[in-house]
């Protein structure tokens, strides 16, 4: 059943179109995303759905009747007289309010006989009727899980709202929005103040959500596996591509280079027509060019194929300027810490021109301090760090500690590059800056701009070694798989003769941690901090607990077994000692093949008309992907070995 329909909805800003005739349909269940370039229009569009201050609209946003609704926009506001969990607590204020009622209700039964008692156990049941149907019972535990699933644990509770930080303030915002469980969801970028362990619970919290979901968001790896269908707001039309995010790259690159080819086809087919008529306008054959022109006409009009939108994309091109040696950073048993504070120790890592190595962890655990020992800019406790010779290294500082916001964007990237104007200039354009904004001071610029404008400063001046923080936090989702492309090819140039760059990135993209690095240091939870020789879902494989044969052991020995954590695998004692190194590679190969079969058929779009058959493939997957992990670690081991 439909909760909301979207008829013909219309909106401008001044002379500029963000909306042309917008249609969107969301039924009971679904989980849907908008994407977009950034400034496209999706957070307007999100606002007028959601009855918010938006700028003038036409055409009919219809919700159902009594639906209630929910929304997250990426500056909420709160409440600063509360503390955390009171605030968190007021988004089931009517369930508190029962709540009263029922004590209150209960205190009078006390004292009360005859037909005033009866009356009041009337009341009382009324009341916990309606108390039950809104999961009174469980509304305690429900506040708590989420604040703790969001990374908001006891330790905030009591905290004041206004001394939250703002990437707190963010994530109660978004935890009171779940916590009221409406019927429809509209997120506005929901994984901005997110960590790997917060966005992966509300990954799993929205998958398991049984009211509609409309969200705007950069995260890949969320699209992957939360939502069904893909809305892509271009030009001021919605397009619709059924699947998940990598569905809907493939179907994305099918649909423009079809586009481009129609368009082509008539481009050709309307040269020939007017060089003929052009040909025989004046000759025997008049009569015949005449009528082809009016028909030509007509073609224009009433079939005519408009060009396919070309959309700016970042445009970079990355290649370090000279080769660093063979060893770039080279660290032997370092530790640091604050106070009682440890946040890493006795840590060894050696990284070799070319590698790719990727830091992961909740914020505030010490990544970037780590980071800072490493390239000697902070000494450590203790250990020794040693860079490499020729390493000319290009660092990214989430913060942009030390920038002066009194230059233009030109300014700055003459400075930074020492480059003349025009070179500054062409880096601006491919960092899309207009040619009005390239004049701009960086003051005036958003946050996602500015950051833009120091992302072209440090990674085009040549750098050997890169070390990025957050690179992809402001970018929209195009910039984000060039960054990752021209990344790519800085590690591994495909040119002969151009030497290898090497990669420390600092992220909670999932997808990029995937598709770019080779290793990672993962600072746990719980204070332990190790090195791992693959990509993020490699490290999430080793994670699952191996598959328990079924026994005749009792319940509760099934029980305690459950709980145990898995045990790590040994060459010696572990599954792979029976197989030799080729059996192994074989293996390895044969579930690789059947990865690639399964994706095949999870980017035919037919396929999402089957429920089953999606969750069936999406399943095989997981399991083929659990089996290959191990064994591409045990692989490598026994390489390096």
């Amino acid at each position: 059943m439909a909760v909301l329909s979207v008829a013909n909805l219309a909106m401008s800003v001044g002379h500029r179109v963000l909306l042309d005739g917008v249609n969107l349909t969301l039924n009971d269940g679904e989980r849907v995303a908008l994407v977009g370039r950034n400034g496209c229009g999706k957070s307007c569009l999100l606002r007028a759905l959601a009855g918010e201050d938006a700028p003038a609209h036409s055409g009919q946003i219809q919700w159902r009747r009594r639906a209630t609704i929910g929304y997250l926009p990426q500056n909420p506001s709160l409440d600063v007289s509360r503390t955390l969990r009171a605030e968190a607590a007021d988004a089931v204020a009517e369930v508190s309010r029962l709540h009263e009622q029922l004590d209150a209700v209960a205190q009078d039964m006390a004292s009360a006989e005859g037909a005033s008692l009866e009356a009041l156990m009337r009341r009382y049941e009324k009341i916990e009727h309606d108390f039950e149907a809104m999961d009174g019972y469980a509304v305690e535990h429900r506040i708590d899980a989420t604040l703790h699933g969001l990374g908001l644990g006891t330790e905030f509770y009591d905290v004041p709202v206004p001394a939250l930080s703002g990437g707190q303030r963010c994530r109660l915002a978004l935890a009171k929005l779940l916590i009221a469980e409406p019927d429809a969801i509209l997120l506005d970028e929901p994984t901005n103040h997110l960590d790997i362990e917060g966005r992966t619970w509300l990954e799993s919290f929205l998958a398991e959500y049984r009211g509609c979901v409309l969200l705007v968001s950069h995260d890949r790896y969320l699209l992957d596996r939360v939502v069904h269908d893909i809305y892509e707001l271009e030009v001021g039309r919605l397009v619709r591509y059924p699947g998940n995010y990598s569905a809907y790259r493939e179907l994305r690159q099918q649909r423009r280079l079809a586009d481009q080819r129609a368009y082509d086809r008539q481009q050709d087919a309307i040269k020939r027509e007017r060089a003929f008529i052009s040909r025989y306008r004046a000759g025997q054959r008049a009569r015949q060019a005449k009528g082809r022109e009016k028909k030509l006409n007509r073609m224009v009009r009433d079939e005519g194929l408009e060009r396919p939108v070309e959309l700016n994309e970042i445009n970079i091109h990355l290649a370090p300027t000279r080769r660093s040696g063979d060893i770039v950073i080279r660290a032997e048993h370092i530790a640091k810490g604050y106070g009682d504070r440890q946040l890493f120790e006795n840590l060894d890592l050696e990284l070799v021109r070319g590698d790719r190595l990727g830091l992961i962890g909740p914020n505030g655990v010490g990544k970037t301090t780590l980071v800072r020992c490493l390239l000697g800019e902070q000494a450590a406790d203790t250990g020794t760090v040693r860079v490499g010779a020729q390493v000319d290294c290009g660092y990214y500082r989430q913060g942009h500690e030390g920038l002066d916001v009194q230059q233009t964007v030109i300014e700055y990237l003459q400075r930074e590059r020492s480059s003349t104007e025009q070179e500054a200039r062409d880096t601006a354009g491919a960092f899309l800056f207009s040619d009005e904004d390239q004049d701009t001071l960086l003051a005036t610029l958003s946050g996602g701009e500015c950051s833009r404008a120091v992302l072209a400063a440090t990674m085009t001046r040549g750098h050997n070694l890169l070390v990025l923080d957050e690179p992809t936090n402001h970018l929209d989702i195009p910039s984000v798989e060039r960054l990752e492309e021209a990344l790519l090819q800085f590690t591994r140039p495909k040119q002969r003769n151009t030497p290898e760059g090497t990669l420390v990135l600092i992220s909670h993209d999932r997808m990029l941690l995937d598709d770019l690095v080779n290793q990672l240091i993962i600072f746990e939870p719980d204070g332990t901090v190790h090195h791992f020789l693959g990509n993020y879902s490699e490290y999430v494989a080793t994670r699952q607990p191996p598959a328990t044969p079924p026994t005749t052991a009792s319940p509760q020995r099934d029980h305690q077994r459950a709980k145990a954590p898995p045990k790590k695998t040994s060459v010696k004692k572990g599954p792979f000692a029976g197989m030799t190194q080729g059996k192994l590679e074989a293996r390895i190969e044969a579930l690789e093949q059947q990865i690639t079969d399964v994706d095949r058929d999870l980017a035919n779009p037919k396929i999402y008309s089957d429920g089953e058959q999606v969750r069936q493939l999406t399943e095989r997957r997981r399991l083929v992907a659990e089996e290959l992990g191990p064994l591409s670690t045990e692989w490598t081991r026994r390489a390096e070995a």
